[in-house]
């Protein structure tokens, strides 16, 4: 009463099935090497997506100009150093502002 050497006929027909996929796969592959439209679409997508990736990081970069400009010495800092000073100044902002609507809550209330 050993494992019977051949699979239930769900297996067979599922692993018969992974192989036709494969195959179809394989063949479509060929076509679209072998068509010049297709190859040319390819061609095309890769030039729009590289176009889109030099626009993504210039815009990146102006971001990091502007920001730069923003937090006091920024200008002579590099990329980590930014991060750092503008996570540190940001806090400072937050509690200058606490700080002037604690002093004006106090003045206000003194009228």
């Amino acid at each position: 009463m050993g494992a019977s050497p051949n699979p239930p006929a769900s297996a067979r027909d599922l692993k018969g099935m992974v192989l036709q996929n494969r195959a179809k796969r394989r063949q479509w592959r060929k076509r679209s090497i072998r068509g010049g439209t297709q190859r040319r679409i390819l061609l095309k997508r890769r030039a729009v997506l590289e176009g889109s990736r030099r626009l993504r990081s210039d815009g990146v970069m102006r971001r990091v100009r502007t920001l730069k400009s923003l937090v006091p010495n920024g200008e002579s800092m590099g990329l980590d150093g930014l991060f750092a000073e503008t996570a540190y100044y940001i806090m400072w902002l937050q509690m200058r502002v606490k700080v002037m609507k604690t002093m004006v809550n106090s003045l206000s209330t003194c009228d």
